[in-house]
């Protein structure tokens, strides 16, 4: 190689990282073959090898076999965002003349998706309220491929009885997916209680600083195995870059969501008993009228609430402007507190009556809690109610 133009880029081309403390990112398109025929094999499956980044990646796989151990299953598989992980359930699971079950408490595009997207393929889409057991009894029945669920719910914290759905679609030949992004495996473990999919919108919690879009999927490896040809075959495939800090997330993520958990219920409990505050939506509740359900099945409730700030759209949002501290923010999960308006952002593609009958009202506010000192957060939303009593429109009166 007397070329520098050869040198420029052969030189040092491989590089053996095995000893490296912290995982290398491999930020590659392709892979090298030792031979034609082991290119062929590889391609066909009948050895395995990475074969192109969009089919697997050495960092993406170290992300997806750590999360996978968390959530006590046997795989997993990562993808782009949460919801091209939710597609990808629907490309893998669904077909013309099957329904799928979802509970209208779950995040409004999620829904949305399942309407849009995949009803007009012939897949009948069916919503249930979360908690009405003889709604998801009445909906479920033998052309069910699917049902879908989060718990607790977002934004309202209600808790659906996983085993028992899962009984009944499984009963019928059918799948239940749930939605674990509010939870996290560090205080919930779906499969546990007779999921076959786990689904988190892994830029949340599991990235846990706002850096990522991220999704994944954790169940079976015959269930992975469809997944994976998903991402094949339609490419929604997460980046090596996102995986490794979603690896470093998870490194973390226990002591965040205790820490983040901890200071939730303080700030729920505080809320609770504020005159200038309406009803507040947390699982935690002592009082909970889920919390025989919970106890079980959660290890805790989380780092997300919902509180009812006067009784109208611009109540609440005059809260969210009066805010110093905490961000405005459609996410959750980062280390900083964010507030959003739900009926406006993150339900707003649902139709007013479906809100309506979601519970979503036009006077909602929630709130993902962060690493910020509990007293500082009292503080802001303290400074920021008063600046709505002060002002004679802010409940309703113009």
């Amino acid at each position: 190689m007397n070329s520098s133009m050869t040198q420029a880029v052969r030189v040092a081309q491989f590089q053996d990282l095995s000893e490296s403390f912290c995982e290398p990112i491999a930020l590659t398109s392709a892979y090298v073959f030792e031979s034609a025929a082991d290119a062929a094999t590889r391609f066909s499956g009948a050895s395995y090898g990475n074969v192109y980044s969009r089919f697997t990646n050495p960092t993406v796989r170290a992300f997806e076999r750590r999360l996978a151990a968390l959530e006590g299953a046997e795989d997993a598989v990562a993808f782009s965002s949460g919801m091209a992980a939710i597609a990808a359930i629907a490309h893998a699971r669904l077909r013309s003349g099957v329904n799928v079950v979802c509970s209208r408490d779950v995040f409004g595009t999620t829904l949305a998706a399942f309407r849009c997207y995949f009803a007009k393929f012939g897949v009948e889409v069916r919503a249930v309220d979360l908690t009405d057991l003889p709604q998801w009894y009445g909906a479920i029945d033998d052309r069910t491929s699917l049902a879908f669920l989060e718990t607790p719910s977002n934004p309202l914290q209600q808790v659906a009885d996983i085993r028992v759905v899962a009984g009944l679609v499984h009963a019928h030949g059918g799948l239940l997916a749930v939605d674990n992004t509010m939870l996290t495996p560090i205080l919930q473990q779906p499969l546990l209680f007779g999921a076959d999919l786990v689904v988190h919108s892994a830029g949340k919690y599991i990235d846990g600083q706002g850096r990522c879009v991220a999704g994944v999927v954790a169940g079976s490896h015959v269930l992975m195995e469809e997944m994976r040809a998903v991402t094949r075959t339609l490419g929604p495939t997460l980046s090596a870059m996102n995986a490794w800090l979603l690896l470093k997330g998870l490194e973390t993520l226990e002591l965040r969501v205790g820490a983040i958990a901890r200071s939730t219920r303080k700030l729920a409990n505080w809320l609770k008993n504020r005159r200038d505050v309406g009803a507040v939506y947390y699982s935690g509740f002592q009082f909970h009228h889920q919390r025989s359900l919970a106890e079980p099945q959660q290890c805790g409730a989380g780092g997300v609430l919902s509180f009812e700030v006067g009784d109208s759209r611009q109540s609440a949002w005059a809260f969210i402007d009066a805010l110093r501290l905490i961000s405005i923010a459609t996410n959750i999960g980062d280390t900083r507190s964010m507030v959003t308006h739900p009926a406006t952002t993150t339900h707003g593609r649902l139709t007013p009556e479906e809100r309506s009958r979601a519970g979503i009202r036009e006077s909602l506010v929630r709130l993902s809690v962060g690493l910020e000192s509990v007293d500082d957060l009292q503080a802001d939303i303290e400074q920021a109610l008063c600046v709505l009593e002060s002002s004679p429109t802010s409940f309703g009166q113009a």
